[in-house]
């Protein structure tokens, strides 16, 4: 298990710029992705201890990350 969070820019390093203008222009980039960010963020949070949820609630979290990361990456991959 990893403790070290997931963020986007080190996830798609190569989509830096994209993920940056993305940002800045396309509102459903910017709402899933900050959907992201909070999940993310939560999952981390639960790895180091400071939040305290059930093995399911855990793993429902790791789905919904990797379903919204992998909508990023189609949405980065699109030209």
């Amino acid at each position: 298990m990893s403790h070290t969070p997931h963020e986007l820019h080190e996830e798609f390093p190569e989509y830096a710029d994209k993920i940056h203008d993305l940002k800045m222009s396309d509102n459903h980039f910017v709402k899933i992705s900050e959907e992201y960010h909070v999940v993310n963020r939560e999952i981390h949070r639960i790895e180091i201890n400071e939040e305290h949820v059930s093995q399911f609630d855990e793993e429902d979290l790791r789905k919904k990350r990797m379903l919204l990361k992998d909508e990023i990456y189609s949405l980065l991959k699109a030209e």
